[in-house]
Protein backbone atom coordinates (compact mmCIF):
# COMPACT_ATOMS: atom_id res chain seq x y z
CA UNK A 1 0.00 0.00 0.00
CA UNK A 2 1.56 3.69 -1.24
CA UNK A 3 1.64 6.07 1.98
CA UNK A 4 1.80 9.73 1.25
CA UNK A 5 4.42 11.45 2.57
CA UNK A 6 3.69 14.66 4.15
CA UNK A 7 5.55 17.55 2.74
CA UNK A 8 7.84 20.06 5.37
CA UNK A 9 5.83 23.20 6.23
CA UNK A 10 7.94 25.16 4.49
CA UNK A 11 6.51 23.01 1.25
CA UNK A 12 2.95 23.95 2.03
CA UNK A 13 1.43 25.58 -0.46
CA UNK A 14 -0.59 27.51 2.33
CA UNK A 15 2.78 28.19 4.04
CA UNK A 16 3.73 29.78 0.31
CA UNK A 17 1.09 31.96 0.32
CA UNK A 18 1.48 33.03 3.80
CA UNK A 19 5.04 34.33 3.03
CA UNK A 20 3.70 36.13 0.02
CA UNK A 21 0.68 37.67 1.35
CA UNK A 22 2.85 38.81 4.39
CA UNK A 23 5.10 40.15 1.76
CA UNK A 24 2.74 41.87 0.17
CA UNK A 25 1.70 43.64 2.93
CA UNK A 26 5.19 44.76 3.97
CA UNK A 27 5.84 46.72 0.52
CA UNK A 28 2.23 48.32 1.20
CA UNK A 29 3.22 49.59 4.79
CA UNK A 30 6.12 50.43 3.19
CA UNK A 31 4.75 52.54 0.35
CA UNK A 32 2.36 53.98 2.92
CA UNK A 33 4.57 55.22 4.70
CA UNK A 34 6.67 56.56 2.32
CA UNK A 35 3.91 58.19 1.15
CA UNK A 36 2.89 59.76 4.13
CA UNK A 37 6.68 61.15 4.93
CA UNK A 38 6.75 63.48 1.48
CA UNK A 39 3.30 64.13 0.94
CA UNK A 40 3.56 66.97 3.27
CA UNK A 41 6.89 68.14 1.84
CA UNK A 42 5.20 68.38 -1.46
CA UNK A 43 2.24 69.90 -0.22
CA UNK A 44 4.64 72.39 1.36
CA UNK A 45 6.49 72.88 -2.13
CA UNK A 46 3.27 73.18 -4.06
CA UNK A 47 2.45 76.47 -2.59
CA UNK A 48 5.36 77.88 -2.17
CA UNK A 49 5.65 78.03 -5.91
CA UNK A 50 1.46 78.81 -5.98
CA UNK A 51 2.36 81.69 -3.79
CA UNK A 52 5.63 82.85 -6.12
CA UNK A 53 3.04 82.90 -8.78
CA UNK A 54 0.57 84.83 -7.31
CA UNK A 55 2.96 87.55 -6.16
CA UNK A 56 3.96 88.12 -9.72
CA UNK A 57 -0.12 89.94 -10.33
CA UNK A 58 -0.92 90.62 -6.14
CA UNK A 59 1.58 93.02 -4.52
CA UNK A 60 1.79 91.92 -1.20
CA UNK A 61 1.38 95.11 0.06
CA UNK A 62 -2.53 94.02 -0.79
CA UNK A 63 -3.05 91.65 1.92
CA UNK A 64 -1.69 90.24 5.17
CA UNK A 65 -3.08 86.22 4.69
CA UNK A 66 -1.56 83.78 2.54
CA UNK A 67 -3.82 83.80 -0.91
CA UNK A 68 -2.58 80.57 -1.76
CA UNK A 69 -4.26 78.77 1.29
CA UNK A 70 -7.09 80.41 0.40
CA UNK A 71 -8.44 78.52 -3.02
CA UNK A 72 -12.29 78.90 -4.31
CA UNK A 73 -14.52 77.62 -6.94
CA UNK A 74 -17.44 79.11 -7.66
CA UNK A 75 -19.97 78.48 -10.39
CA UNK A 76 -20.61 82.19 -11.68
CA UNK A 77 -22.96 82.55 -14.65
CA UNK A 78 -23.13 78.98 -15.25
CA UNK A 79 -19.78 78.47 -15.06
CA UNK A 80 -17.16 77.41 -12.60
CA UNK A 81 -14.60 79.89 -11.72
CA UNK A 82 -11.31 79.40 -9.88
CA UNK A 83 -9.26 82.26 -8.27
CA UNK A 84 -7.23 82.55 -4.97
CA UNK A 85 -8.59 85.72 -2.33
CA UNK A 86 -6.62 87.81 -0.84
CA UNK A 87 -7.44 89.51 2.61
CA UNK A 88 -6.31 92.41 4.66
CA UNK A 89 -7.83 93.01 8.17
CA UNK A 90 -9.75 90.08 6.98
CA UNK A 91 -12.04 91.73 4.24
CA UNK A 92 -11.53 91.07 0.86
CA UNK A 93 -9.06 92.83 -0.56
CA UNK A 94 -8.54 91.28 -4.63
CA UNK A 95 -8.34 88.05 -6.52
CA UNK A 96 -5.69 86.13 -8.23
CA UNK A 97 -8.25 84.94 -10.80
CA UNK A 98 -8.08 82.43 -14.01
CA UNK A 99 -9.23 83.00 -17.18
CA UNK A 100 -8.98 81.19 -20.52
CA UNK A 101 -9.49 82.72 -24.03
CA UNK A 102 -9.36 81.40 -27.80
CA UNK A 103 -6.04 82.43 -29.53
CA UNK A 104 -4.66 81.83 -32.95
CA UNK A 105 -3.26 78.63 -32.16
CA UNK A 106 -5.19 77.50 -29.00
CA UNK A 107 -6.50 78.66 -25.36
CA UNK A 108 -4.40 80.89 -23.51
CA UNK A 109 -4.32 80.88 -19.93
CA UNK A 110 -4.18 83.93 -18.21
CA UNK A 111 -4.12 84.65 -14.17
CA UNK A 112 -5.26 87.76 -13.09
CA UNK A 113 -4.74 90.07 -10.04
CA UNK A 114 -7.61 92.71 -9.08
CA UNK A 115 -7.79 94.84 -6.41
CA UNK A 116 -11.02 95.31 -4.21
CA UNK A 117 -11.71 98.25 -6.70
CA UNK A 118 -11.72 96.53 -9.49
CA UNK A 119 -8.09 97.60 -11.05
CA UNK A 120 -5.73 95.03 -12.49
CA UNK A 121 -2.40 94.81 -10.20
CA UNK A 122 -0.91 92.07 -12.96
CA UNK A 123 -1.71 89.86 -15.57
CA UNK A 124 0.28 87.19 -16.60
CA UNK A 125 -0.18 84.43 -19.41
CA UNK A 126 0.59 81.05 -18.15
CA UNK A 127 0.24 78.53 -20.97
CA UNK A 128 -0.41 79.05 -24.75
CA UNK A 129 1.04 77.44 -28.13
CA UNK A 130 0.45 81.11 -30.58
CA UNK A 131 3.28 81.27 -33.22
CA UNK A 132 7.31 81.70 -31.84
CA UNK A 133 8.88 84.75 -32.70
CA UNK A 134 5.59 86.09 -33.31
CA UNK A 135 2.42 85.82 -30.83
CA UNK A 136 4.82 84.92 -28.29
CA UNK A 137 5.41 88.14 -27.26
CA UNK A 138 2.32 87.80 -24.82
CA UNK A 139 4.49 85.69 -22.87
CA UNK A 140 6.56 88.10 -19.98
CA UNK A 141 9.90 86.93 -20.74
CA UNK A 142 9.56 87.25 -24.40
CA UNK A 143 8.47 91.03 -24.06
CA UNK A 144 6.87 93.34 -21.97
CA UNK A 145 3.64 93.66 -23.43
CA UNK A 146 1.72 91.85 -20.61
CA UNK A 147 2.73 94.74 -18.12
CA UNK A 148 0.41 97.53 -20.09
CA UNK A 149 -2.34 96.16 -18.40
CA UNK A 150 -1.32 96.85 -14.35
CA UNK A 151 -3.73 99.66 -13.30
CA UNK A 152 -6.53 99.19 -15.86
CA UNK A 153 -10.13 98.70 -15.28
CA UNK A 154 -13.05 99.14 -16.59
CA UNK A 155 -13.13 102.77 -16.17
CA UNK A 156 -9.52 103.27 -17.22
CA UNK A 157 -9.61 102.86 -20.49
CA UNK A 158 -13.63 102.92 -21.32
CA UNK A 159 -15.35 100.12 -23.27
CA UNK A 160 -13.90 101.52 -26.38
CA UNK A 161 -10.26 101.54 -25.31
CA UNK A 162 -10.04 97.77 -24.50
CA UNK A 163 -8.85 96.85 -27.98
CA UNK A 164 -5.71 96.52 -29.67
CA UNK A 165 -4.80 99.71 -31.59
CA UNK A 166 -5.58 98.47 -34.90
CA UNK A 167 -9.33 97.98 -33.62
CA UNK A 168 -9.72 101.23 -32.30
CA UNK A 169 -8.51 100.60 -29.08
CA UNK A 170 -4.87 101.51 -26.48
CA UNK A 171 -2.97 98.21 -26.42
CA UNK A 172 -0.40 97.48 -28.81
CA UNK A 173 -0.69 94.63 -31.07
CA UNK A 174 2.16 92.26 -32.73
CA UNK A 175 3.37 92.72 -36.49
CA UNK A 176 1.86 90.03 -38.15
CA UNK A 177 -0.11 88.26 -35.12
CA UNK A 178 -2.72 90.52 -34.26
CA UNK A 179 -5.17 88.24 -33.39
CA UNK A 180 -3.24 87.00 -30.23
CA UNK A 181 -3.24 90.28 -28.16
CA UNK A 182 -6.55 90.97 -29.45
CA UNK A 183 -7.60 87.65 -28.07
CA UNK A 184 -5.81 88.46 -24.74
CA UNK A 185 -7.34 91.54 -24.87
CA UNK A 186 -10.40 90.57 -24.87
CA UNK A 187 -9.67 87.82 -22.48
CA UNK A 188 -8.96 90.24 -19.47
CA UNK A 189 -11.29 92.62 -20.46
CA UNK A 190 -14.12 89.75 -19.95
CA UNK A 191 -12.33 88.52 -16.75
CA UNK A 192 -12.94 92.45 -15.11
CA UNK A 193 -16.43 92.76 -16.31
CA UNK A 194 -17.20 89.15 -14.32
CA UNK A 195 -15.44 90.74 -11.59
CA UNK A 196 -17.87 93.26 -11.56
CA UNK A 197 -20.87 91.54 -12.09
CA UNK A 198 -19.79 89.15 -8.74
CA UNK A 199 -17.99 91.81 -6.59
CA UNK A 200 -19.40 90.07 -3.70
CA UNK A 201 -18.48 86.75 -4.14
CA UNK A 202 -14.89 87.28 -5.12
CA UNK A 203 -14.89 89.69 -2.12
CA UNK A 204 -16.69 87.12 0.64
CA UNK A 205 -18.98 90.67 1.21
CA UNK A 206 -21.94 88.51 3.15
CA UNK A 207 -24.66 90.22 2.84
CA UNK A 208 -23.83 93.55 0.81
Amino acid sequence: MNQSVALPVREQPYYQAFLLSLFALFVCGAVAAFSAMTKESILARSIEDTQRQLVQVLPQSLYDNMPSQEEITLTLDGKPVHFFRARKGGAGSGVALFAETSGYSGVIRILLGIDANGSLTGVRVLSHTETPGLGDAIDLNKSQWVLSFNGKSLQQPDEKGWHVKKDGGQFDSFTGATITPRAVVKGVHEALQLFQRHQNEFLDRKGS
